[in-house]
């Protein structure tokens, strides 16, 4: 009789821990009746055998592997790489590397899962340089392999062809499909659609001679139709999208805000205005609440922000670069913020959008040298961001670091001498500039 296939498990990962992770093996068992699988179960052992009591499980199904270190839900990555030895997480994973598991599973910190597997598994085949989440999608004809659907953030053409051949893999490892269609997510079918690096990529698997079956650009809708066995995802395309998706409904012109401050609320419904600046935040009449430094306390206890204070002071949005996607997804108009700017301010960054705008409709790569970004930037800079347009990136959305109109940046501190800064320059400078460091 052949041995049983282990699987490691994360037991303490998940807002809930063992209490969800152990039950979980049971429902397996009654499903799918459990024969020639087993359990090790990484945490903390009291923990895990009080709920394999209640789970009617025994070592015959599972086997504890105890410790008290947790990757907790809020760690990043990095943190969990430098940290993370020994944890349940990392002890899960480890058992995969040593052969002794064949495979792993966590309900966990997603971003430390990625960040660690990477780290001691590394990429099981050669070239392949970013691990991908993959969704099945329920059809009915099967499923759909959607994948990156949350690992990364964004994705260039060799990315995402990356991606296709991981997800022929799993469809003919996990679901059986001898030879998968490959499709690629965009904001419609025809070639010309979409921004460079989904055109690239297309370009790339229909040419590049890697075997696949490639069908072709789908849209959202196949997904759920079957119409390819797996959709290739950029991050960027689940926000534009939406906006594509709301276009096909709707006979109505489409207008996006594309450049402007961004308000933490819903526009003119902010609360924090009304309560500490004593007026509403509409009309033009915010107090600015969000633009203010703030203490951050959990559990009664003060955390260390560093220079991280402006924890609700997003940064601009500046769209210019996705003026091919936005106008290939149906937007009519594009909406620039004007109110309380000056008349320089406008005609500035109103020339550069109608740059983009004409650059996008001759079929032409939208591309702004630095220069060309310094020079917006000079007339409101408090920092650009594309907002939620290339998904959900709260970081880039809000360093946290400033909020005030600040200026462009020159460049690194390089040496300091007594009188003297020296300073790798990276933008320009001219007699009479005031410079903050």
């Amino acid at each position: 009789m052949s041995s049983p296939i282990l699987i490691s498990l994360d037991a303490m990962g998940g807002d809930h821990g063992p209490s969800v992770v152990v039950p979980g093996v049971r429902d397996y068992r009654n499903r799918h009746g459990g024969e020639g699988v087993r359990f090790l179960l990484h945490g903390n052992e009291t923990a895990i055998r009080a709920e394999m009591v209640k789970a009617g499980l025994t070592d015959e199904v599972c086997i504890v592997r105890h410790t008290d270190k947790v990757v907790a839900m809020d760690e990043k990555p990095a943190q969990a790489m430098r940290r993370g030895k020994g944890s349940s997480l990392w002890n899960a994973i480890e058992a995969v590397k040593s052969g002794e598991a064949a495979a792993v599973v966590s309900a966990g910190n997603t971003g430390a899962l990625m960040a660690i597997s990477k780290l001691l598994l590394r990429m099981s085949a050669p070239g392949l340089e970013r691990p991908a989440i993959v969704a099945s999608w329920p059809t009915p004809k099967g499923y759909t392999a959607v994948l990156d659907v949350g690992a990364n953030i964004e994705s260039d053409a060799a990315q995402l062809v990356e991606f296709a051949i991981m997800g022929e893999a799993f469809m003919t490892a996990v679901h059986g499909v001898a030879k998968p269609t490959i499709g690629i997510l965009n904001v419609g079918s025809e070639d010309m659609k979409g921004h460079e690096a989904v055109r690239e990529a297309a370009r790339l698997l229909r040419e590049g001679g890697f075997g696949l079956d490639y069908y072709g650009f789908v849209e959202g809708t196949d997904i759920s139709k079957g119409t390819v066995d797996v959709a290739v995802a950029d991050e960027l395309l689940g926000k534009i999208d939406e906006i594509a998706a709301i276009r096909r409904q709707t006979a109505m012109p489409l207008e996006v805000f594309v450049h402007g401050a961004l308000c933490v609320a819903y526009s003119g419904q902010c609360l924090t205005s009304e309560s500490l600046g004593g007026r509403s935040a509409n009309r033009g009449q915010c107090a600015q609440a969000c633009r203010l430094p703030y203490d951050l306390v959990c559990d009664g206890r003060d955390v260390d922000l560093g220079d991280q204070r402006y924890l609700l002071s997003p940064q601009d949005l500046a769209a210019y670069a996705l003026a091919p996607d936005l106008i290939a997804a149906g937007v009519a108009a594009f909406k620039i913020e004007g109110r309380l700017k000056t008349p320089e301010y406008v005609a500035n960054i109103t020339r550069h959008y109608r740059q983009a705008i004409d650059t996008a409709v001759a079929g032409r790569p939208v591309a702004f040298t630095p220069r060309d970004v310094e020079v917006m930037e000079l007339s409101f800079p408090r920092g650009f961001s594309p907002g939620w347009l290339r998904g959900c990136d709260h970081k880039r959305l809000v360093p946290a670091t400033t909020s005030a109109k600040r200026g462009v940046r020159l460049g690194t501190v390089a040496e300091i001498r007594r009188d003297r800064v020296a300073v790798d320059l990276v933008g320009g400078v001219k007699r009479g500039d005031g410079v903050a460091i």
